[in-house]
């Protein structure tokens, strides 16, 4: 996974709000046409929390059939324990609230052909490490997939808890949305040699090389939601030791993108699905608790993505 840009699909509504399997089909055809090292459907950028099971079941049952149809960068290499199942991009999917309905999402993940589940932060309420903890182990003896843990929110893992899951056989890895490089550097030296991490910060490209220098070089890229071209040209620069191209990008693109995401609540979302439509793709508006960028930010954003594109127009 860390060998592309991990993607993470809009889940696409009609007007009126209902699920749009067709556009998601469209949608996540072409995200995964892009290369991504992984996909993950119904997760934060696909708008998980507002989705039930069915329409759940809908999302990962299109994204595990496209994703089936596509070459993953490791593409000749030999098969790895804990890998795909099947050909193809590896798709996990999102899964989350307690354990008892988290484990409903994994059993349809499951049944929908699933790679593995990121496990999203329960819901409402602080919880000690203990709990932490005990809520994997009860998801992880319910399930055959594997699981990536997901810190954000009111979820932060102390370094005996990470010693704890990693222990969990099917707990395979962790994902970082708090930005706490201490804490995580404290955290990828007492895990075990194999246990994945990824970068999950907001615009995750912003930090990319911080977490890098930490032992965390794979991130999940929401610009790759709308501009795989600016994703990709990203992950490019960065892999290849481009570092003037990288700063570049950072400065036209990346940092006027994160300072317009900033001005509301739910832009994480919703700016990214308004950016996904002005490039002609079919994923619809937000749902409710999520609303749609005002008109003015919307003009912003439609100048800033042009000169984005542009930019890696000259770039290339």
């Amino acid at each position: 996974m860390a060998r592309g840009v991990l993607s993470f699909p809009l889940t696409a509504f009609h007007d009126d709000g209902s699920l749009d399997p067709d556009g998601f089909r469209a949608h996540v055809a072409a995200r995964l046409a892009a290369g991504p090292g992984a996909v993950f459907p119904a997760c934060g950028t696909g708008e998980f929390f507002s989705l039930d099971e069915e329409e759940y079941r809908t999302v990962v049952r299109i994204t595990v059939e496209e994703a089936a149809t596509q070459v993953p960068p490791r593409a000749g290499g030999p098969a790895r324990e804990g890998g795909p199942a099947r050909d193809g991009v590896p798709v996990v999917a999102g899964t989350g609230y307690g354990w008892a309905q988290a484990t409903r999402f994994a059993r349809i993940a499951e049944e929908a052909g699933a790679d593995a589940l990121l496990v999203l932060p329960h819901y409402l309420v602080d919880a000690p490490q203990e709990g932490l903890a005990a809520q994997l182990e009860r998801l992880a003896e319910r399930t055959r997939l594997p699981l990536i843990a997901y810190q954000r929110g009111q979820v932060a893992y102390g370094v005996e808890t990470l010693r704890r899951i990693a222990r969990i056989p099917n707990v395979i890895g962790l994902k970082d949305g708090h930005s706490d490089l201490d804490r995580l550097q404290r955290l990828t030296l007492a895990a075990p040699d194999g246990f994945l991490f990824f970068n999950g910060a907001a615009t995750a490209e912003i930090q990319a090389r911080a977490y890098a220098a930490v032992g965390v070089p794979a991130y999940s890229s929401a610009v790759h939601a709308f501009a795989p071209e600016i994703a990709g040209a990203f992950f490019a620069a960065l892999r290849d030791g481009r570092e003037d191209t990288a700063d570049k990008l950072l400065r036209e693109f990346y940092v006027p993108f994160v300072e317009l995401r900033d001005r509301a609540p739910g832009y994480a979302v919703s700016l990214v699905k308004a950016a996904a439509r002005l490039r002609g793709q079919r994923v619809g508006p937000v749902r409710a608790p999520l609303a749609d960028p005002a008109p003015a930010d919307l003009a912003e954003l439609k100048t800033l993505l042009a000169a984005g594109l542009d930019l890696v127009g000259a770039l290339l």
